[in-house]
């Protein structure tokens, strides 16, 4: 009976302390899923920019803001832009609801080859200063990567009724704060 008494002590003791720990700790978990969803926003935006441009006046006008476009074939711009937003969508969605959480760290690396092949074009392209930004984006979408797959993986649950809310919280914000904002500036902004 003591022996119960003082492992319940020991219990109260440790959750009094967790909270003042958590507060003050910075950990591999966390640091993974804010650049999940750092990184998230920012591919699904990027990517919604490129898939904009099947419109023909916009592709026309784009290579006057992005001068690489000019080079590229629209469909492939737009392509390159469906694989960004899938790929920003993918960092988030299935690690947030348990369901198929693989599929993040299969999302991270499709971006991180995606910017080691921009980097390849740019390089061939003589565009030197545009390499070391998609380096960084292949670097940090292989460090989420890794982070998922091995380190910190995220186990398959089954979606429940707040996971599925979180989801659409994140649709509807990707939504107002990323895609809603680009099409208004791709569409009433002169390059």
């Amino acid at each position: 009976m003591s022996q119960h008494v003082s492992e319940n002590s020991l219990d109260v003791k440790d959750i009094e302390q967790q909270p003042k720990e958590r507060g003050k700790r910075f950990t591999l978990n966390g640091a993974v899923w804010s650049l999940q969803v750092l990184f998230g926003f920012f591919f699904a935006g990027s990517g919604f920019g490129k898939v904009l441009l099947y419109d023909g006046a916009l592709y026309a006008a784009a290579p006057r803001a992005v001068a690489w476009y000019a080079a590229v074939p629209q469909s492939l711009i737009v392509f390159i832009g469906i694989c960004e937003v899938l790929g920003g969508v993918g960092l988030i969605l299935p690690a947030m609801t348990g369901v198929k959480p693989k599929l993040t760290p299969l999302a991270a690396v499709g971006l991180a080859l995606t910017m080691v092949l921009a980097a390849g074009f740019h390089i061939m392209r003589g565009e030197y200063a545009l390499v070391p930004a998609n380096l960084l984006l292949g670097g940090v979408a292989a460090f989420i990567a890794v982070g998922r797959w091995r380190l910190r993986p995220v186990a398959p649950a089954i979606i429940t009724t707040s996971r599925a809310l979180k989801s659409f919280a994140v649709l509807i914000a990707l939504a107002l704060l990323v895609f809603v904002p680009t099409w208004y500036t791709m569409t009433n902004v002169q390059f």
